[in-house]
C-alpha cells in the first residue's frame, strides 16, 4: 500500500483526496508493474487486478469506482498440509461520486466488476491494462463516472477472502 500511495504522491495525487480518475489509473498501472517478493506466482494467481463499481454500505451506499490489486502471499507455513492457502491481501484504492443522473441505475448493469486478471507484470499486464479500460468505456454509466471528479477517495489494505 505504502509503494501505491508513494506513486500518487509522486503525480501530486493525495490517496485521500483523488480528482481525476485518468490520473489515478494511470498511477494503478504503474503500481501494477511493481514486483511485488513472498507472493505465489502469476500462474497460481498470486497477483492480480480488478475495477469494481457499486453502491456499498461501507461507503453510505454512495456510487463508488474501486481499483484493486489483490496478492496471494505465501506465509510458508506447511504447504504439504491439504488444507493450505495462501492469505489473500487486497490494496485498493476507492473512488466516491456525487449522485448524477448519468449513473443512477449502475446497480442494474448485470455485473459489478471486470473480472479479476492474472496477465504477468510487463506487456501482457500493460496489454490487460488497456482492455479493461475499453471495458469500462463500453458502459455509458462507467464513462461518465470515469469523467467526473470524486467527492472523496480512500486507500486500503485488507486482507480478502
Amino acid at each position: 500500500m505504502d509503494v501505491f500511495a508513494r506513486i500518487l504522491k509522486q503525480r501530486a495525487i493525495e490517496p485521500d483526496a483523488v480528482r481525476d480518475v485518468d490520473a489515478a489509473w494511470d498511477a494503478f498501472g504503474e503500481f501494477l508493474q511493481i514486483e511485488v517478493q513472498g507472493i505465489e506466482r502469476t500462474e497460481n494467481d498470486g497477483d492480480g487486478f480488478i475495477v469494481e463499481w457499486g453502491r456499498w454500505g461501507w461507503n453510505d451506499d454512495q456510487p463508488s469506482l474501486s481499483f484493486g490489486r489483490l496478492l496471494a502471499v505465501n506465509d510458508a507455513s506447511d504447504r504439504d498440509d491439504p488444507d493450505w492457502q495462501p492469505e489473500y491481501w487486497k490494496v485498493e484504492l476507492q473512488l466516491i461520486f456525487a449522485e448524477d443522473p448519468a449513473w443512477a441505475d449502475i446497480d442494474s448493469l448485470g455485473h459489478q466488476d471486470t473480472g479479476f486478471d492474472y496477465d504477468e507484470i510487463g506487456a501482457p499486464r500493460t496489454a490487460a491494462l488497456g482492455e479493461m479500460r475499453r471495458f469500462i468505456e463500453s458502459y455509458p454509466q462507467l464513462a461518465a463516472m470515469w469523467r467526473a471528479e470524486p467527492t472523496r477517495s480512500g486507500l486500503a489494505l485488507e486482507q480478502a477472502g
